[in-house]
């Protein structure tokens, strides 16, 4: 079953990689079809297998020989892999919902924020309403939580977006409103602060190495993505090892 759900995340990981690049764009998630964003050339049954058909095409088009972004196999193995440890985490209980719905916004946005720098208002907006919906099934403990969490994700971001003169993005401010509802308060600051370490460690060895510039904006949404399922798979095995190591 682990293995099914694996296929299935490869499957929606596709979807999301056209989700993340058109909704940018204001584009329809479903017309016109797929195609070679270089030769605009539609892409035959053979060429839209995940992750297959860029290992079979030498991660190149058909058409044009035109190197395809690694960006595509990447996010759908991300996908599947992310939805693969949900199941084994969770199984079949409401939690392995949420985190499938977690990983999927994660991957749109990181695909938007990798390639626009953007964090879409539209995918905020439907997977606000969708953990509305699951936190009404199955509220938080105590169910205020997920009021307290949105308001502190939110302002601990606006706070540092205003101190830095706009360092932080709207988009990423919206975010952790969101993630605050969803997971509750203790996560989303965990996930702040794992977000935070990453995005200062991948941007000190970018400057060591000269990818990046110093004061060279860089996405931030990644990072978020990485630090949130961190926190959220992992937030009492963390904690439990900072108490014990306090």
């Amino acid at each position: 079953m682990t293995f099914i759900i694996f296929i299935y995340g490869l499957l929606l990981g596709s979807f999301f990689n056209v989700a993340g690049l058109r909704i940018p764009l204001n584009k329809s998630i479903v017309a016109p079809e797929s195609s070679c964003p270089h030769c605009n050339n539609p892409l035959s049954a053979i060429e839209l297998i995940p992750v297959i058909s860029f290992l079979l095409q030498g991660g190149k088009c058909r058409s044009c020989k035109v190197r395809i972004s690694p960006v595509y196999p990447v996010m759908e193995l991300l996908t599947g892999g992310l939805f693969a440890i949900a199941f084994i985490k969770f199984g079949w209980m409401l939690e392995f919902a949420i985190a499938c719905t977690l990983i999927s916004l994660f991957i749109i946005i990181t695909v938007s924020d990798i390639t626009y720098m953007l964090i879409p208002d539209k995918v905020l907006l439907i997977f606000s309403g969708l953990f509305l919906l699951v936190r009404l099934i199955e509220p938080l403990d105590p169910w205020w939580d997920s009021l307290v969490g949105a308001a502190v994700g939110f302002g601990l971001l606006l706070s540092i977006a205003i101190v830095s003169k706009g360092a932080m993005g709207g988009g990423d401010i919206k975010l952790f409103a969101v993630l605050g509802f969803a997971l509750g308060t203790e996560v989303v600051l965990l996930s702040f602060f794992l977000a935070t370490l990453i995005g200062a460690a991948t941007g000190g060895i970018g400057m060591i190495f000269g990818s990046l510039q110093k004061g060279e904006a860089i996405p931030f949404g990644p990072f978020i993505a990485v630090g949130t399922l961190l926190a959220y798979f992992y937030h009492e095995e963390m904690l439990q090892w900072y108490f014990g190591f306090l």
